[in-house]
């Protein structure tokens, strides 16, 4: 089963992604680690991706599709594979389509974790982070014992400058206008698979698991 996993900041999209490979038992190709490990091995996309990664610089669709590409090409991809992070605009998921045909694959399925904008605002902007050990916590949902304070190591918990509520928001701001025409796209197709990501992530699995078996 070849499948695309979607979700805004905070969905929860990481850690449904974990579950499902395990479940399903294909490889999770995550764009950051893929590009890392393609430069690791020093293949031809790998050497293009890093001189404009050295650089500070995007690194092009094109080899990002390259990389893809390279990616679904290994043997443990055979029984399929679930992308994560990439396409993220309409362009790369139409050059994405063009360059699996050619390999003879397809697309399956696009699951979207759908969570409600103030609950994700919620669930990031009470994150909070120790800064000795780096555990994590959240003000409503797993408060620490002593407030301020690490139940671990005793250290001094903290909000990342990345999880104020400005910041999350232009971040999702960012991510809708991105992801809808996406969404829109391989609607067209009957691939999208909305998912209710604003409940257990137990519950949440099993509604992605349900979706996948229809």
């Amino acid at each position: 089963m070849n499948l695309l996993i979607m979700g805004p900041p905070g969905a929860g999209k990481g850690t449904q992604a974990v579950e499902v490979v395990k479940e399903l038992k294909i490889p999770h190709i995550s764009t950051g680690d893929m590009l890392r490990e393609a430069v690791k091995q020093g293949t031809e996309m790998g050497k293009k991706a890093k001189e404009y990664m050295d650089k500070g610089q995007l690194v092009p669709d094109e080899v990002i599709i390259g990389v893809v590409k390279d990616r679904t090409k290994e043997p443990d991809c055979k029984t399929g594979f679930l992308l994560d992070g990439f396409p993220r605009t309409l362009p790369q998921a139409e050059a994405l389509d063009v360059s699996l045909k050619e390999m003879g694959i397809k697309l399956d399925g696009v699951i979207n974790i759908k969570v409600p904008r103030e609950k994700i605002v919620a669930r990031i902007t009470g994150r909070r982070v120790c800064r000795s050990c780096g555990d994590t916590y959240h003000v409503e949902n797993k408060p620490p014992k002593e407030a301020g304070k690490c139940d671990k190591c005793g250290g001094e918990l903290y909000q990342r400058s990345d999880d104020t509520e400005e910041t999350v928001n232009k971040r999702l701001d960012v991510y809708e206008a991105q992801t809808q025409p996406l969404l829109d796209y391989y609607g067209r197709q009957g691939l999208v698979l909305d998912i209710n990501g604003d409940q257990a992530i137990d519950k949440v699995l099993q509604d992605i698991l349900t979706a996948l078996k229809k």
